[in-house]
């Protein structure tokens, strides 16, 4: 089995405590053993021999406690007297074993742990597919997830692509699967698993980096949507000549509003709501129910917006709007209500 790529970070569905923490509990435990031992043996050391001097320090206790939890012993001190020999069986070799358990337990556990990320990440590259890559976990990448999610997406079927640890530790913590790397780099889009995606979310913070990796993500995949954000007009038409299906131009869409907020700031209210998902009112979408075909769109008990038909977007004031057909999807305002 090949080792994980220390690039790729799954989700841990349990809180794991971090390396340092593990080994500072372990050593806690060790110690522990120790003093408990020790402490026993400076009681008895009357009952013990040192073939040295005779007396048993202080010391001499925690010479002999050291050893004997390590090791069998040397036999240059040992217990003479019952109670000494009592304490050694029914007390230290029980305090033996567990010490060499722990000392064990922590090489095993470590073995084991790697293992373990081996094995799911072997078993993630084998399952995962169709999923929704997002390129950039910024302001645009993090909203842009969290609205599939409310929508129903499955967190684990988002993989998350940033080249800043902090956001890929951020996604993770969401659930999602992340990768570490250039977005433009196609052995990072290779990681992710590009070439298997449903659909690819380009989310990044220059343009000239986008239409790149737009590039590179039609060298590995034909079949996915791919979705990317701009932050001039004039680059809008290069990402779709570079193989996007559709362009989100930032900063038209900041311009027009900003410009229509003096005159009209209900208006602007009212398309945050609507891009604000999962409170007030949400664009929704849906395909034409058998009862609706043949009506206008208009004549609909939803607010329809928009029809989509063969690859077309109708207004819904438009002259084919006026006959629904089988097959149609409606795109419509839908009000959100807590509960």
């Amino acid at each position: 089995m090949a080792a994980p790529d220390p690039r790729v970070r799954l989700p841990d569905r349990t809180k794991v405590r971090s390396p340092i923490a593990k080994i500072s509990i372990r050593f806690g435990i060790a110690l522990g053993i120790v003093l408990v031992n020790w402490a026993m043996v400076v009681v008895e050391r009357g009952g013990y021999r040192d073939s040295f001097d005779k007396d048993v320090s202080v010391f001499d206790a925690l010479y002999y406690t050291t050893v004997t939890l390590s090791t069998t012993g040397y036999g240059d001190i040992t217990p003479v007297t019952t109670s000494a020999r009592v304490i050694n069986a029914i007390v230290v070799t029980p305090l033996r074993l567990v010490f060499v358990v722990l000392l064990v337990g922590t090489t095993i556990n470590a073995l084991t742990s790697q293992s373990r990320q081996e094995f799911r990440h072997a078993r993630w590259r084998k399952r995962v597919h169709d999923h929704t890559v997002v390129l950039g976990y910024g302001t645009k990448g993090r909203n842009a997830v969290r609205a599939m999610v409310l929508k129903g997406a499955d967190p684990r079927q988002i993989v998350v692509v940033d080249a800043r640890s902090a956001a890929v530790g951020a996604a993770t913590e969401a659930g999602h699967v992340a990768v570490q790397g250039n977005a433009t780099d196609e052995a990072t889009l290779r990681r992710a698993l590009v070439d298997r995606a449903a659909a690819v979310i380009v989310a990044l913070d220059r343009d000239d980096s986008a239409i790149l990796t737009t590039l590179t993500i039609r060298r590995l995949t034909d079949s996915a949507d791919v979705v990317a954000a701009a932050r001039e007009a004039q680059n809008a038409e290069l990402l779709k000549q570079g193989g996007a299906n559709s362009v989100i131009v930032s900063s038209e869409t900041t311009g027009r509003l900003l410009g229509l907020a003096p005159t009209s700031p209900e208006s602007v209210a009212v398309v945050e709501d609507l891009l604000a998902f999962g409170v007030g009112l949400d664009i929704a979408e849906r395909p034409v129910r058998p009862d609706e075909i043949g009506r206008h769109a208009l004549e609909l008990d939803v607010p329809v917006l928009a029809v989509l038909r063969d690859g077309a977007v109708l207004p819904y004031d438009h002259a084919d709007s006026a006959s629904l057909r089988a097959g149609d999807r409606l795109v419509h305002a839908v009000a959100v209500t807590d509960g």
